[in-house]
């Protein structure tokens, strides 16, 4: 990995001071990202998102905005508009330099400019936001006892975190102005969102209004037990490898003259090695995830392990399948959920096996239908249907396994 130190100025003539990280190969693309408000481009959080998307061949740029860290200005005549334009003045300075952005990461305030900088930034093909609010106002909170001071007196010192700051009016007037459900809803590219149910800071209902603001290709992705600045290095190496697996699906390969990365033909899987303990890469035709092992097993707990994607398959194939045919009936199913669980059971139903010892694979599947006006019969027909899906079908069929070992390269 190198590591480039870059100064470039913005529209008001300060210089702002970034870090270009690079991998050892030709860059897959180039991403820009953007900190946490009142934070730096060297908080942990950033730090290893970076470095763990370098990892997978980007290339990632952050930089300080305006009056922080090595950046020159004042903090406190900045706001959110001058961060937007920060950050086009930095896919600028890229595409000059370099390669135009193909991705824009934002955490917290950040993921918010990056939503509101998308429409500036023409190149860049898909938006990340970690823990971000939907609304640049809703950084309020955290000066909401020097809210009244600022508006009577036009300024206060406000502390956050470590650092006091000047916080002044204007800085309120901006945040308050600028409608984040129209940047949202034109954004025109692909959105992932990560965001922690346990967040305090940014809450994860912030992370729905985004989310249902937004067009399709749109994601989800929840952080689990993380906090908001992703203190657990765990975490944030999880959201780099992450968006490294979901961003192949949507850029461009930079040496395929604007064509999208080819994929395999439909029904074929790959599955690449992440790391030298149980991490995984799976790619379909149109989808990319990570499968890994639980904690106990020597694993990261970075994705399903290979049982629940079985059981996913099975429950997926289910429910689709109940609903079809609930459809095609014109029957008043509202809802259904399907639960599944794996085990073993020594055989009961053949001497052979009982002799042997063997064992045989018990899956069970607890189906839940909603509709109050659904019948009795309707409900057992449809349990009926449930043992037809294809997925099931193949599970009960006789499956042969043919190996074969391709020939080096």
């Amino acid at each position: 990995m190198q590591r480039i130190k870059l100064t470039f100025q913005n529209s008001h003539g300060n210089d702002l001071s970034g870090a270009l990280e690079l991998p050892d190969q030709k860059p897959l693309g180039y991403a820009l990202f953007a900190h946490c408000f009142s934070c730096g481009k060297d908080i942990p959080a950033a730090t290893r998102i970076s470095r763990s998307l370098v990892e997978k061949g980007f290339a990632v740029f952050r930089f300080d905005f305006t009056g922080l860290g090595g950046s020159n200005g004042d903090f406190g005549n900045t706001n959110f508009s001058s961060n937007v334009a920060d950050l086009v003045a930095a896919s600028k300075l890229l595409k000059d330099q370099y390669q135009a952005p193909s991705l824009l990461i934002g955490h917290s305030l950040g993921g918010a400019a990056v939503l509101a900088a998308a429409k500036d930034i023409p190149e860049a093909e898909a938006v990340i936001t970690i823990g971000a609010p939907s609304d640049p106002e809703h950084v309020s909170h955290l000066f909401a006892d020097q809210l009244e001071t600022i508006e009577t007196e036009g300024v206060a010192p406000v502390q956050l975190g470590s650092r006091t700051f000047n916080i002044t009016k204007q800085f309120l007037t901006d945040i308050a102005k600028h409608n984040m459900k129209e940047h949202i809803g034109n954004l025109g590219k692909a959105l992932l969102v990560f965001h922690s149910p346990l967040d305090t800071t940014v809450s994860i209902d912030e992370a729905s209004k985004i989310f249902t603001a937004a067009k399709h290709p749109r994601s989800f992705i929840s952080l689990d037990k993380a906090d908001h600045l992703l203190t657990d290095a765990a975490d944030a190496a999880y959201v780099g490898h992450t968006i490294a697996a979901w961003v192949e699906r949507y850029i461009s390969s930079p040496s395929s003259s604007g064509e999208k990365t080819p994929t395999p033909e439909k029904g074929h899987v790959i599955v690449k090695e992440e790391n030298k303990a149980f991490l995984r890469h799976i790619k379909t035709d149109h989808h990319n995830w990570l499968a890994d092992e639980p904690l106990t097993m020597g694993g990261g707990n970075q994705g399903p392990d290979p049982y629940e994607m079985l059981l996913a398959a099975l429950g997926a194939c289910t429910s689709m399948t109940i609903r079809m045919y609930a459809n095609h009936k014109q029957w008043p199913l509202d809802d259904l959920d399907v639960e599944l669980s794996h085990s073993r059971e020594h055989c009961q139903d053949s001497a052979d096996y009982e002799q042997s010892g063997q064992q045989i694979d018990l899956i069970t599947r607890n189906i839940t239908l909603i509709g109050e006006e659904l019948t009795d019969e309707q409900r057992q027909r449809l349990l009926q249907i449930a043992g037809k899906c294809p997925v099931h079908k193949t599970l009960e069929n006789k499956i042969v396994v043919q190996d074969n070992l391709t020939p080096k390269e």
